[in-house]
């Protein structure tokens, strides 16, 4: 069974920058995608970034999209969420997410907080 951990989550002002690690063991080969969710208080989870393992193609909510960058490292076993511009509506807590192969994301992390301020 995948287990998924995440870090790299922190505090920061508004328009900087940080990258978030997720690190995969166990089971990797059943994973057929990656993704980061987000969820701010008193909102639902919302997808914001995923990339596929096969051919490493890559998709972004439009709120993100242009400031955030989904990468891999395949030799970890690693996948990162490189934010940059960031805003006070970023904050939320960040959860990393492996798909199945139906592309249901089915296997999560416990999540890292990030919390921006103006």
């Amino acid at each position: 069974q995948v287990q998924l951990e995440e870090s790299g989550g922190r505090s920061v002002q508004a328009g900087a920058s940080l990258r978030l690690s997720c690190a995969a063991s166990g089971g990797t080969f059943s994973v057929y995608a990656m993704g980061w969710f987000r969820q701010a208080p008193g909102k639902e989870r919302e997808f914001v970034a995923g990339m596929s393992w096969g051919d490493s193609s890559t998709n972004y909510a439009d709120s993100v999209k242009d400031r955030f960058t989904i990468s891999r490292d395949k030799a970890k076993n690693t996948v990162y969420l490189q934010m940059n511009s960031l805003k006070p509506e970023d904050t939320a807590v960040y959860y990393c997410a492996a798909a199945n192969w139906l592309g249901k994301y089915d296997r999560w992390g416990q999540g890292t907080q990030v919390t921006v301020s103006s």
